[in-house]
C-alpha cells in the first residue's frame, strides 16, 4: 500500500482546537442558527412555538434536545422554497433530490454558503491525502444532485486541477484516467467497481493507474469493499459523508492516516445520536440515528435533521473533532425478514468473503404465502463462472448468511456481467412484495 504523507502543519487551527474552544464556538453559532431559523422560516417558528421552546432557551449545547426534529417530509411539505431563510434573490444556487418517490427536497445556498461548502470539501480532500496541484477526476453526477458540483468547488478551492467527467460512459472514464493521469478520483464506491470491471475488460492493469486516492461517498459501503478496491488499484480508499439537506458532500471525512471513522467538521455541523424509536439523545459511543444541526448555513438552516443513517460518535484521533463510525446502514433501508433486522451491508460483507463471487449484487424481497423471503442475486467472479462453481458459491454464501446474520436466504449466482451496473448510487434492494392496503 502507498505511504501516507503526514502534513499536520497544513491543518486549519480549528482542526486541532481543544474541546472547550470548539464547544464555545458551537454554542455561539448554534444560538445564531436557531434564531435565524425561527425569525425567517415560518415552519421553524410554528414548530418551535408548538413545542414550547424559543431560541433564547438554548443556554448550553445540551439544551438543543429541547427543540423539535426536522424530517425529509417537512422539506417536502414546504416544497419548493418554503424552508429558505433569506429572500430568493439572495439564493445563488438551488439543488434538489431526485424526487423519484414524491416531491423532491429542495435546498438553497447563498454565496457565503457556497464558499463554506467549498471550504469543507477542500478540507476533506486534504484530509484524504490530496494537495494543491493534484488532478481530481470527478465521476459523481453533476446537476441537481449535490455530489458533482460539491466535489468540483471543493477541489478548486484546494487548488487542484478538476476533471469534471460526471457519471456514465464507463469506457471513456477509463480512457481519460489513463490519458489525463489524475491522482484522485471522487465517485460512488459502486461505480468505482464498474470502472474496475472496465479496466479488466480492456486488459489494463488497474494497479498501474495513476490514481492514488479514492474519495467515495453517497452510499453506504463496507470495509470489505474498501479492501477490494484498495488491492485492485493499489490506492487509498477513504469515505466522505454528506447529504443535500445538511450541505452536500463534505460534512465529514475519513482521514487517510487512520481510516478509523469520519471526522465531522464540527465548526459547521453539530451532530447528535438519538434512539430512532424514542428520539432520546444517546451518549457518545452509543449506536443510533445521526441527527445534524447546521451552525453557519444562511440559505437553508436546518435544525435537528433526522438523517436516518445509523452510526455512533467517537472521540477524535487524526483531528480533534469527533468521529462518526462508518455508516453501513440506514433505518429506512432496514429489512425485517421473519423477525430479523437485516441491512444490505450485512449481506455484502458475507458476499465479499466468497472468493467465487464478484461485488455486484441486488437483493429482492418477495412474499410466498404469508412468509417474506429474501433472494440475493449476485454474479460469479470470472474465474468461477462454471455451473458447478456457481452452485458452490451460492451454497457458500447462503451458509455465511445463515451463520452470521441468522436468516435463511435464497442465492442466485449468475454469470459475469449479469447484474446491471450502477452509474451513480446503486439500487441494492428491490421490494417485490405486494403492497398492503
Amino acid at each position: 500500500m502507498l505511504e501516507v504523507r503526514e502534513r499536520r502543519s497544513d491543518l486549519e487551527p480549528i482542526e486541532t482546537a481543544g474541546r472547550e474552544e470548539l464547544q464555545a464556538l458551537q454554542l455561539e453559532c448554534m444560538r445564531w442558527s436557531l434564531r435565524h431559523a425561527y425569525e425567517n422560516v415560518a415552519f421553524y417558528k410554528d414548530s418551535f412555538d408548538a413545542a414550547g421552546v424559543h431560541p433564547d432557551d438554548l443556554k448550553s449545547l445540551s439544551d438543543l434536545a429541547k427543540f423539535p426534529f426536522t424530517t425529509k417530509q417537512d422539506l417536502r411539505d414546504n416544497y419548493p422554497f418554503g424552508m429558505f431563510a433569506v429572500p430568493e434573490e439572495e439564493i445563488c444556487r438551488v439543488h434538489a433530490s431526485s424526487g423519484t418517490t414524491g416531491k423532491p427536497t429542495v435546498v438553497g445556498y447563498t454565496k457565503k454558503d457556497i464558499e463554506t461548502w467549498a471550504g469543507v470539501v477542500a478540507r476533506s480532500i486534504r484530509a484524504a491525502g490530496g494537495k494543491p496541484g493534484d488532478k481530481v477526476h470527478i465521476a459523481y453526477g453533476y446537476g441537481l444532485f449535490t455530489g458533482g458540483l460539491g466535489a468540483h468547488y471543493g477541489a478548486e478551492a484546494l487548488g487542484c486541477t478538476v476533471i469534471p467527467m460526471s457519471g456514465g460512459m464507463t469506457e471513456r472514464q477509463v480512457r481519460l484516467i489513463e490519458d489525463f493521469k489524475p491522482e484522485i478520483i471522487m465517485v460512488t464506491p459502486s461505480y468505482m467497481l464498474s470502472i474496475l470491471d472496465e479496466y479488466r475488460k480492456e486488459g489494463l492493469d488497474p494497479r498501474k493507474s495513476s490514481i492514488k486516492i479514492g474519495i467515495f461517498g453517497a452510499e453506504p459501503w463496507t470495509n470489505s469493499m474498501r479492501e477490494e478496491i484498495e488491492q485492485a488499484f493499489d490506492m487509498h480508499a477513504v469515505d466522505i459523508y454528506g447529504l443535500s439537506e445538511v450541505m452536500g458532500p463534505g460534512v465529514a471525512q475519513e482521514c487517510v492516516e487512520t481510516k478509523d471513522g469520519l471526522h465531522i467538521w464540527e465548526d459547521h455541523f453539530y451532530p447528535e445520536i438519538i434512539d430512532p424509536v424514542s428520539g432520546e439523545v444517546l451518549p457518545d459511543g452509543s449506536k443510533g440515528e445521526l441527527v445534524f444541526t447546521t451552525l453557519t448555513k444562511e440559505g437553508l438552516p436546518i435544525i435537528r435533521y433526522r438523517t436516518r443513517d445509523l452510526t455512533r460518535l467517537m472521540p477524535g484521533t487524526a483531528r480533534a473533532m469527533r468521529r462518526m463510525e462508518k455508516v453501513t446502514g440506514r433505518s429506512d433501508d432496514m429489512m425485517i425478514v421473519r423477525g430479523v433486522n437485516v441491512f444490505p451491508s450485512q449481506i455484502e460483507e458475507q458476499m465479499l468473503r466468497c472468493d467465487g463471487l464478484s461485488p455486484h449484487y441486488q437483493i429482492e424481497l418477495v412474499r410466498k404465502g404469508r412468509m417474506d423471503q429474501l433472494m440475493v442475486k449476485v454474479e460469479a467472479a470470472a474465474h468461477a463462472a462454471s455451473d458447478a462453481d456457481r452452485q458452490a458459491s451460492a451454497k457458500e454464501l447462503a451458509v455465511h448468511v445463515k451463520n452470521n446474520i441468522g436468516i435463511s436466504v435464497g442465492v442466485d449466482v449468475g454469470p459475469p456481467n449479469s447484474i446491471e451496473r450502477s452509474q451513480g448510487k446503486a439500487k441494492r434492494v428491490v421490494d417485490l412484495r405486494p403492497k398492503e392496503n
